[in-house]
């Protein structure tokens, strides 16, 4: 019966390494996560200048991350990452607080990015704005 003990102990030992493999594999791929290529552009629209009025803001995409454009009160453009310095929930713009609220923490920052209370560490990633042929266009400042 020693071929019946060896197909056994073949299995069981199979079943083993499996196990092993979908426990570990997931916490492997945790502590070592994909290389995620920075965004490619430096410049991206983020919409049309008309279709944002004074006093609103507008979520878009830079590349693999949120970004957030307002237009302020007075009618200027800003433009920031729209993820939170304190732990990378995405920022909106409240126009009835005028300014930039993160709902994760109860996060709040002015108009210019700077934390004014709240848990976050230091200010919005800046970006530079400018208006070009009725379309917002979005830079990464170097």
């Amino acid at each position: 019966m020693p071929k019946r003990r060896s197909l056994l102990k073949a299995f069981l030992s199979g079943s083993i390494a499996a196990s092993l493999l979908s426990i570990f594999y997931p916490i492997v791929r945790f502590l070592i996560p994909p290389d995620k290529p920075e965004a490619s552009a430096l410049s991206v629209s983020a919409g049309l200048s008309e279709d944002l009025a004074p006093n609103s803001g507008r979520i878009f995409r830079f590349g693999s991350q949120p970004g957030l454009v307002l237009r302020r009160p007075d009618g200027s453009l800003r433009a920031y990452s729209a993820m939170c310095t304190h732990l990378d929930c995405t920022v909106q713009y409240r126009a009835d607080l005028q300014h930039i609220y993160c709902a994760c923490h109860e996060g709040h920052y002015d108009l210019n990015g700077v934390p004014i209370s709240g848990p976050p560490p230091r200010p919005l990633e800046e970006y530079s704005v400018k208006e070009v042929g009725g379309e917002i266009i979005v830079s990464k400042v170097s």
